[in-house]
């Protein structure tokens, strides 16, 4: 075993042990010993207990631990910590940044288990609640966070999207008055992409040239006529250059590689030269599809009859529901969002949504504060013209399925965003079970981010979605399209299972500040990728149409 694997051990064992609070004097020790052991030019492994502990820095005990580490490849301490800690916790050690103790309060006083559970709170502006943390060092965390996603290769559409525009702005500058098309995944609007895709109708000769004597990309390497490199945020790039069959490059670069062949097959190949990419829809029988819909065959029995909708526009909102306040965890009080609403993105209505009592570490609130809350939302909506405030909970789903208000308090509220957010480790027919009875609830309107999942670092948790859908369908609840970049949940792959059930969707910003409701940009982006159109879209809904479906439905849970 090399020095360095030992040194890196030794400070996970002090690290481990600083964070569940053991002897400081013991932990010190362990921890320079791992400096030293980094830094000796003699090299320890296979030394025996006598001779470790005449090395400085390594006393008796610690020789011992090399001697089992050494023969048994760990330290059973070592192990026992490991055993104690969850695995996302052990990840957060590696951040630079912040230490065991944070790492301690970020775990126990937030209930944070991971490092996309940490990645979201630092976009809530979670961090700067908890002891020990500012707006800087949460700021330093984030960063240090989207550095390491970016390692990975794969990026979420939010991040990838400035960086698309900017180079798209750049080759339309290097080929002024030629047409360049953003194709691939970006252009089918997916919720992760890979890499980015560029078609310009150019000579390619002429273009890859001029492409590869700019800065632009780095690491680039030519195949045919398409040139491949790396941006310096580490997203891949190809360029396709195509002067005589452009729109057919166009097509077969942006459509995934079953959409596309499922259409060739109805056209025998693509032995002619398109004049666009709707000719080749036509030659094939079929309706014009959207890019966003260009994912395998799954809408193209729907185009041979016709039948596609118009997918829904960001116009097309009227509203903003599912939203956070100074109340809970968000950054703005109810009046500086509502403003910013009516004002800057001319909406007719927000609906708030603090989070409920057992949300302890989001200053979920008390009865008391829910009956504060509403007379403040009353003052609000005599005072603003020409907007309405909806008083809205997002109430916790317990471990059993119910909701942690009692029903006189629930039916104070014009709408219920039923949500979970702990116990995510249930086995499917567990989990499922459990949103099922939060579904039949009578007072749950619309299911909060159905599996609580965080793209690139937390999976959803495990549910039967046909039973869920099914269960919403038969309870007439509303099923949100969460709008945060980083969950984009309920997945766009089952919102043409809950169109065709007759549920609802409704596209949410989950806003903690202003800025926040700017999501409801890849909310639409995701709900088009889905299929949906405004007339199935709660949010859609002009004010008096929400307002008469709220108060109809409470009117029902009262009459039964």
């Amino acid at each position: 075993m090399e020095n360095k694997a030992i040194a890196r051990t030794l400070r996970l064992l002090s690290q481990l042990m600083e964070l569940h609070d053991e002897n400081p004097f013991k932990i010190k020790s362990i921890a320079n010993a791992a400096f030293k052991v980094d830094k000796s030019p003699v090299k320890l492994g296979g030394k025996s207990l006598e001779e470790l502990e005449k090395v400085d820095g390594i006393g008796k005990s610690i020789a011992a631990k090399l001697v089992e580490l050494f023969e048994t490849g760990t330290i059973a301490e070592l192990q026992q910590l490991l055993d104690a800690t969850p695995a996302g916790i052990v990840e957060m050690l590696g951040i630079k940044g912040i230490g065991p103790k944070k790492i301690a309060t970020i775990w126990h006083d937030l209930g944070i288990e991971n490092v996309g559970e940490l990645y979201y709170a630092c976009n809530e502006n979670r961090l700067i609640e908890a002891k020990g943390f500012g707006l800087k060092t949460q700021e330093d965390i984030k960063k240090v966070i989207e550095f390491k996603m970016a390692s990975s290769g794969k990026f979420l559409y939010a991040q990838v999207e400035p960086i698309a525009d900017e180079l798209l702005k750049r080759f339309e500058a290097l080929f002024p008055g030629i047409t360049i098309t953003l194709c691939g995944e970006f252009r089918r609007r997916c919720d992760i992409i890979n890499e980015l895709c560029f078609v310009i109708a150019t000579d390619p000769d002429t273009a890859i040239a001029k492409i590869q004597h700019t800065e632009l990309l780095s690491d680039m390497t030519v195949q045919q006529n398409t040139l491949s490199g790396v941006t310096e945020h580490g997203v891949r790039v190809s360029i396709t250059v195509a002067d005589t069959d452009y729109y057919k490059q166009v097509f077969v670069k942006t459509g995934n590689k079953e959409h596309v062949e499922a259409v060739l097959a109805l056209i025998k190949g693509l032995n002619f030269k398109p004049t666009s990419e709707e000719e080749i829809y036509q030659k094939a029988g079929l309706q014009y599809m959207a890019p966003e819909l260009r994912e395998d065959d799954d809408f193209i029995a729907k185009a041979a009859k016709n039948e596609l909708p118009k997918l829904i526009e960001y116009a097309d909102l009227k509203g903003t529901l599912h939203n956070h306040s100074t109340w809970s965890d968000g950054v703005n009080t109810i009046e500086e969002m509502a403003l910013y609403c009516r004002d800057t993105l001319k909406l007719e209505y927000l609906g708030m949504c603090d989070h409920s009592k057992t949300a302890f570490y989001a200053k979920g609130l008390s009865i008391e504060q829910v009956l504060r809350q509403h007379e403040e939302i009353d003052s609000l909506n005599k005072k603003l013209e020409g907007f309405h405030i909806f008083k809205g909970i997002e109430s916790d789903i317990l471990n059993d399925g119910s909701l942690d208000y009692p029903d006189e308090t629930l039916q104070r509220f014009d709408f219920v965003v039923a949500s979970v957010h702990s116990n995510l480790k249930m086995a499917e027919d567990k989990a499922t079970a459990r949103l099922i009875k939060a579904i039949e609830n009578p007072y749950t309107t619309i299911l909060g981010h159905p599996t609580g999942r965080l793209l690139l670092s937390r999976n959803g948790y495990p549910i039967d979605y046909k039973k869920v859908i099914d269960a919403c369908a038969a309870n007439n609840v509303v099923i949100e399209i969460n709008a945060n970049p980083l969950r984009l949940d309920l997945d766009w792959r089952w919102h043409q299972y809950a169109l065709d059930k007759g549920v609802w969707l409704s596209i949410n910003p989950d806003a903690h500040r202003v800025e926040g409701f700017l999501d409801m940009h890849y909310g639409v982006l995701v709900a088009r990728k889905g299929g949906l159109y405004k007339e199935r879209c709660l949010n859609a809904l002009s004010f008096e149409q929400i307002n008469k479906a709220f108060a109809s439905r409470k009117t029902k849970i009262a009459t039964h």
